[in-house]
């Protein structure tokens, strides 16, 4: 119980940084779909792009993003059909989005480095990845198909550049390459602007409080792809990979369950902005996760670590 409280005590500066995304949209007019631009084409590649220089790639770590992409697409599938069935509306392509990833960087990356510490950091950053390819491809992919057809919607995916951040990073890793040190200071800050930007864009979207879950049925099945579609996925991969498979140690087993108690993605109010559907509705939703959260998670980490 003392390690919750003191967990729940230091996530309470990340909540303070929604509260003045929200004050900045009331009172200063700015623009959340401005900072969205920023997020997705120049803050979250740079992140990428670090993670995985500084990274020790070996053919296992590099199998890492492709195991969360694959736990991410197999939830953002599974509850599509549901969310036609139940929302009918451009919204229902938002919950693939929302139940698939999970608010592994802008939250996620400071409660790793809580809990792991900086070599543990980067661990987890390699497994975050698979969730950030997934928010850059299929599932912006399934975002967008609620308002555009089929190539407009591989033409927005093909100009995302976290694929290619990715792609290069690994490239030079590979190859031996290092980042020179002038550079890592602005990296650092490239990422500190990541985690505040990004949670003050949750702010930002919510112009009042009256009504914040919007449509109860969105939310409802949000949350529940989310804090238990998501947890029970990963759970089932960590006694599998323990029991029968022995690829990863207990490292990556938390990394994986802390990637998926992780609130809903902050970028799915990123990706509702710039395609324009239902921004609101998706910042409300992401907001309550959150809060929700606050008591979720050292629940979760206090049982299952």
């Amino acid at each position: 119980m003392a390690a919750a409280l003191t967990l729940l005590f230091k996530l309470l500066p990340l909540y303070v940084t929604i509260a003045l995304g929200w004050l900045a949209g009331r009172f200063l007019n700015a623009s959340g779909s401005h900072i969205a631009g920023i997020m997705l084409y120049i803050l979250t590649p740079s992140v990428v792009f670090y993670g995985v220089m500084t990274a020790p790639l070996s053919p296992s770590v590099i199998l890492l993003p492709v195991l969360t992409f694959t736990l991410c697409s197999l939830n953002a599938l599974l509850h599509l059909p549901l969310a036609r069935r139940w929302l009918g509306d451009a919204s229902a392509n938002l919950i693939p989005v929302s139940v698939g990833s999970g608010n592994t960087g802008y939250f996620g990356i400071p409660l790793a480095l809580l809990l792991f510490g900086e070599q543990g950091l980067s661990l987890y950053i390699v497994c975050m990845l698979g969730t950030t390819l997934f928010e850059n491809s299929l599932g912006f992919y399934l975002a967008a198909r609620g308002r555009y057809g089929v190539a407009d919607c591989l033409r927005k995916v093909a100009r995302l550049p976290s694929l290619y951040a990715f792609a290069l990073a690994v490239l030079l890793n590979l190859s031996g390459v290092t980042l020179p040190s002038i550079f890592l200071p602005l990296f650092d800050n490239l990422r500190g602007a990541y985690s505040v930007l990004g949670m003050m864009i949750i702010g930002m979207s919510i112009l009042s409080f009256h009504g914040l879950a919007g449509n109860l049925r969105f939310s409802a099945l949000a949350f529940s792809g989310k804090f238990v579609g998501w947890p029970l996925l990963a759970l089932g991969f960590c006694w599998l990979d323990s029991q029968w498979l022995g690829i990863y140690g207990s490292a990556v087993h938390q990394a994986v369950i802390l990637i998926s108690i992780t609130p809903i993605a902050a970028n799915t109010v990123v990706i509702a902005t710039l395609l324009d559907t239902a921004p609101r509705q998706v910042a409300g939703t992401v907001l309550l996760s959150t809060l929700f959260a606050l008591l979720y998670i050292p629940l979760m980490v206090t049982l299952l670590f």
